[in-house]
């Protein structure tokens, strides 16, 4: 009882199959391809907006400011640092840090 009350109250069984719209956004909107790229006829000047200077500038001094901060930033990586450290325990302790080459005989 109880459930067949509930099935009359569902939508699926309220509205008609051919009157329930799925998504509730009607028909798909579709632009026409006109057969331009952008829209634009080949030959036609194009006007840049306000925004655009000012965006691609902004842009392009940002990655600038990034690309320099990279390429200088310090090396601050562990192995730097205890090769800095072990040579300098070595120079105190009066220890050489490069190894005599012999010439090879074959």
């Amino acid at each position: 009882m109880f459930a067949r009350r509930l099935a009359q109250l569902s939508t699926r069984t309220a509205v008609a199959p051919s009157r329930l719209v799925r998504g509730g956004h009607g028909a798909p909107q579709f632009n026409e391809p006109g057969g331009y790229l952008f829209g634009r006829k080949p030959g036609e000047k194009y006007e840049k907006e306000g925004w655009e200077v000012i965006w691609i500038g902004g842009f392009t001094i940002a990655f600038g400011l990034i690309a320099a901060g990279a390429i200088y930033k310090p090396d601050t990586r562990i192995r730097t640092w205890a090769r800095q450290e072990a040579e300098k325990q070595m120079r105190e302790e009066g220890d050489t840090l490069g190894y005599k080459t012999t010439a090879y005989k074959a």
